[in-house]
């Protein structure tokens, strides 16, 4: 009898469940473990651990991925990259999640599920809508610098090996004085350049190029590593700057801000298990530790939220005792007494036990002034300087292929959403409008004033 059959039975009812449930955004994803280790004094800004003296290094997992695409395209498609290490510190585990990109195409979080429903599969065709992609960017001014960088040859790295990663969002340090400094954070790839600028390279993997060449080089030894640099602004500047200093869609000058060289970042052992370790990975800019912290940046004052809420969602409630999001320390595991028992290391709970002692690091309070705790996202925000800027430092061929991008992109897109955008790259420079209206058929449009966000 089948029912008496409990083998069958088992099987039948694991198997339905035995993966985790994709990601939102960035589900298509490839990783590797590895060490940063210090190489540049920054104790003078930061008490934490992991960067307290030169030569110490730190286990870690890094995590890469694109944002739009779902579980198993090949990972080589025009799109913002995901770039995610968790850092195994003698404090607690400091989640570093960023893209391949400094900026993000909005700075008010209210904007991201608008901007998910856009970018995602039609629920009703179940296809791509770029009608609904340009209409959302079409009506958000501060996207242009995104779009730029997208649609350059950067949208299109050769390999995950070759791309930047960047934490986007202004953090904070906090020194043994307790002095705060803002912060950005950019890991600069030692591959070399690696664009894709035709239609690919030899010797892919037709099926997942991305997950064979980061598995391959490290197989063969030829460990990637990236070069961790920040960027320093004392805390009361963020008072006179001519921008928001908070603003995702925007970068520092390091002509103002020099990168600072911190550590390595190496990647040199691949995965033992994908289920168990790149897809129930789960990172969340949560997660930190004494030394490092937040800012007023809306963006990521959302997301502190949000992607913790997500990985519940994903994989449960007790998704930090998985071991590959883990603290190796046990004292910074504060739940594992807990009567819900622990998913991860088979240890039953102890009966009746109560809570146990709350060891989590509390960020000092900000004391940023009224400029930027209550700000209008729209008003007096200078959104095309920068992208316009990007535009012109790019040579001839550069700037010709992204245009020749972006018409490709809108084709069968409405007049209306088109002209729309167009008005966006003329405001950032009129060769830049000039040149895409000239490419989609609509030049005596290009010089057309912006018209007011929605």
């Amino acid at each position: 009898m089948p029912q008496q059959d409990l083998q069958l039975i088992e099987k039948l009812a694991r198997q339905p469940v035995e993966d985790a449930p994709d990601r939102i955004v960035y589900a298509n994803g490839w990783g590797a473990h590895g060490t940063f280790t210090v190489t540049g004094d920054i104790t003078c800004y930061s008490c934490a651990s992991v960067f307290s003296e030169v030569g110490k290094p730190t286990p870690v997992f890094t995590r890469f991925s694109t944002l739009a695409d779902g579980q198993g395209t090949v990972g080589t498609e025009r799109d913002v990259y995901g770039f995610a290490v968790k850092f195994y510190t003698g404090d607690g585990n400091w989640d570093m999640v960023g893209n391949n990109t400094p900026v993000f195409f909005f700075r008010d979080a209210h904007r991201f599920p608008g901007y998910m429903h856009a970018l995602k599969r039609d629920p009703d065709t179940h296809r791509r809508s770029p009608a609904a992609l340009w209409d959302f960017w079409s009506r958000s001014p501060e996207a242009v610098h995104q779009i730029t960088m997208l649609m350059s040859d950067r949208g299109r790295p050769r390999t995950v090996r070759h791309i930047n990663g960047y934490g986007a969002h202004t953090f904070s340090l906090l020194n043994a004085d307790n002095e705060r400094f803002w912060v950005k954070f950019h890991f600069k790839t030692l591959q070399g350049p690696g664009h894709r600028t035709g239609a690919g390279t030899s010797g892919d993997d037709p099926r997942e190029p991305a997950q064979h060449d980061l598995c391959t080089a490290i197989a063969a030894g030829d460990y990637p590593r990236w070069k961790l640099c920040i960027q320093v602004m004392p805390e009361a500047e963020a008072e006179t700057t001519a921008y928001n200093p908070f603003d995702v869609t925007k970068v520092w000058p390091q002509a103002d801000y020099p990168l600072i060289d911190v550590g390595i970042l190496e990647l040199n052992r691949n995965p033992d298990t994908r289920l168990a370790e790149v897809e129930q990975a789960a990172f969340s800019p949560a997660n930190i530790v004494p030394g490092i912290g937040f800012s007023p940046d809306r963006m990521l004052q959302a997301r502190i939220f949000a992607y913790a809420d997500a990985q519940r969602y994903r994989l449960g409630a007790r998704f930090e005792q998985l071991p590959i999001n883990a603290a190796k320390p046990a004292a910074h595991q504060p739940d594992k007494d807990r009567t819900i028992p622990p998913v991860a290391d088979g240890n039953p709970a102890k009966p009746g036990a109560g809570a146990a002692p709350d060891h989590r690091y509390r960020v000092p309070p900000l004391t940023i002034s009224t400029r930027y705790d209550a700000y209008n996202d729209r008003d007096g925000n200078d959104d095309y300087s920068q992208a316009g800027a990007l535009f012109r430092l790019m040579p001839a061929d550069a700037q010709a292929r992204l245009m020749d991008t972006i018409a490709g992109a809108m084709r069968d897109v409405p007049l209306e959403i088109v002209r729309r955008q167009l008005a966006h790259f003329h405001a950032a420079d009129p060769d830049y409008g000039h040149g895409v209206a000239m490419r989609v058929g609509l030049a005596s449009d290009s010089s057309q004033k912006p018209q007011a966000a929605a």
